[in-house]
């Protein structure tokens, strides 16, 4: 969900293993209106992949959360997942590490085929069985140790060790049943046809775009509002996307736009005749250092970077306001948020401070810098962000500071080779709790992938707060971890995101598809 290298990669009902929910047929509503088309949707985002073992980015969890069941889901605006294709589930002990469902009766895929226990098992069996180094498995899936099925009807996941977000993870893109006839164990599907049980199917998948209709044999708690929905690729090509939107061409933009561009059809206002509709999001970017790299590997260096970053202005400059300034690790509006950075390093530019940090580390003159970028993957105004950032360095006096740009696939690879000094990650998360925005970052083999580790956060606090069934009780734990990150530096969070999306007034429900949870719900968009 690393952007989910999707995201960089939950949340427990206190009463989950109690939770039921009404057992009968999702319904279309509207269908008649959607017939003569459906819902025209843009998006600037590809999608990567239509099987579930091989898709870990934004765009194929957009297309598995409406193709694909799960056992659990989370309700629009809600971040405690609840059942989906399960009728009930919960942990049946004390220590978070076995977790029981019951799925519902009557669950089909789209071809007709009974999905029951066996499609369950197999479809997260082979996810780790492939284990794809583009896939979930690993960010995860790691937790499970082998998977049950009693009967028919009932799952039973036993746990390498207590993990009281599992149901948040299985409730993801992750989590997506397939149909054990249709798909090979040991390999990925390759034919970009796509077999599940979700509210809609997979016409076809071409380029350009991808085509749902409803699916007739769904049963779940989605409601649908319309009967076909088009998705179209624009492949980054924000002013043609834009462009789109406002000659009817579409009824709905999705993920892409330039934040100038979003401010001019606010500017515009009903003469444009689409409408902005903004919604809550947890997308961040950070910047990343590598600790062992001859410059950056200095904590003066880092402290001064970190003292001489002026997010407000970053956010007024290249972002236009859709953005704003992250002092925390964890996001405003999940658990655990806090605002270590500015208490440390202060919201306004301090060159007496910086200077002090390098002073007092040994460095001498100008620091020759070069920051990384890679130009679309992380939104498309990420490279003018960090030419942002290097002015903020250079205005100071203190820094030589450069930006490089190299294309996503490169990026990664000279990341790991350990190339990179200081290098930009962004994070989509994959469910909306605290463990996701830092088991990933300073966990194990991390995806961050720039040699830091602290043995409190990995020997105790990462193992201790997964275990907590009661989520807010993990507050405290979390913000011990990010003052010792404030302190050590390893990462200097810069922004926290919102989510957009331009619509016609043909369309209505888009705001229903922008929560914290980042599920898009075709099913809520209705065309009138």
């Amino acid at each position: 969900m690393n952007q989910r290298t999707r995201r960089y990669a939950p949340f427990l009902a206190a009463g989950l293993a109690a939770a039921t929910l009404l057992t009968g047929c999702g319904t279309d509503k509207g269908d008649a209106a959607g017939a003569a088309g459906g819902v025209v949707m843009g998006m600037s985002d590809s999608v990567l992949a239509t099987d579930p073992a091989a898709g870990y980015d934004p765009g194929s969890w957009l297309l598995f959360n409406n193709v694909f069941q799960s056992l659990l889901s989370f309700p629009k605006g809600g971040t405690q997942p609840e059942p989906d294709a399960a009728k009930e589930c919960g942990f049946t002990d004390a220590h978070t590490r076995v977790f029981r469902c019951t799925l519902r009766s009557g669950l089909k895929f789209s071809n007709g085929n009974a999905l029951t226990s066996k499609d369950v098992k197999y479809s997260f069996d082979r996810t780790r069985e492939i284990n794809s180094a583009d896939g979930p498995a690993t960010a995860m899936l790691s937790s499970i140790d082998h998977v049950e099925t009693p009967d028919a009807r009932t799952v039973v996941f036993r746990l390498k060790v207590p993990d009281a977000t599992f149901p948040s993870k299985i409730a993801s893109g992750a989590g997506s049943i397939v149909d054990h006839r249709e798909y090979p164990y040991d390999k990925l599907r390759s034919d970009h046809k796509a077999v599940g049980s979700g509210p809609y199917t997979l016409q076809s998948f071409t380029d350009e775009q991808a085509v749902f209709k409803a699916n007739t044999k769904y049963r779940g708690p989605a409601e649908r509002k319309n009967s076909a929905l088009t998705l179209k690729f624009f492949h980054d090509d924000q002013k043609k996307l834009k462009q789109a939107i406002l000659d009817g061409d579409i009824d709905l933009a999705y993920r892409g736009l330039a934040a100038e561009d979003i401010a001019d059809i606010e500017r515009r206002g009903d003469e444009s005749g689409v409408e902005v509709v903004e919604g809550s999001s947890a997308e961040a970017h950070h910047l990343v250092f590598n600790m062992d790299h001859p410059v950056v590997g200095k904590p003066g260096v880092r402290k001064a970077l970190a003292y001489l970053l002026d997010r407000d202005a970053l956010v007024d400059q290249v972002y236009d306001g859709t953005a704003t300034p992250l002092y925390s690790i964890i996001p405003s509006g999940i658990t655990g948020h806090t605002t270590p950075f500015f208490d440390t390093y202060g919201a306004r530019p301090q060159g007496d401070k910086a200077a002090a940090a390098l002073r007092e580390d040994g460095v001498r003159g100008k620091v020759d810098l070069t920051l990384w970028a890679t130009p679309s993957r992380y939104g498309p105004a990420t490279v003018q962000e960090f030419k942002a950032i290097a002015d903020q360095l250079n205005d100071s006096g203190l820094f030589d500071a450069k930006v490089e740009s190299v294309p996503f696939q490169q990026y990664e690879k000279d990341i790991k080779a350990g190339k990179y000094g200081v290098y930009v990650k962004g994070w989509i998360p994959d469910y909306p709790d605290p463990d996701n925005f830092t088991q990933p970052f300073f966990g194990h083999d991390n995806v961050l992938q720039n040699n830091y580790t602290n043995r409190t956060i990995t020997g105790r606090i990462i193992p201790e707060t997964a275990a907590a069934s009661e989520r807010s009780a993990t507050a405290k734990d979390f913000e011990e971890l990010q003052e010792i990150v404030a302190d050590e530096l390893p990462l200097l969070p810069v922004w926290q995101g919102k989510q957009y999306a331009v619509t016609s007034d043909r369309v209505t429900g888009v705001e229903w598809c922008l929560d914290a949870s980042t599920v898009f719900r075709f099913w809520e968009l209705e065309k009138h």
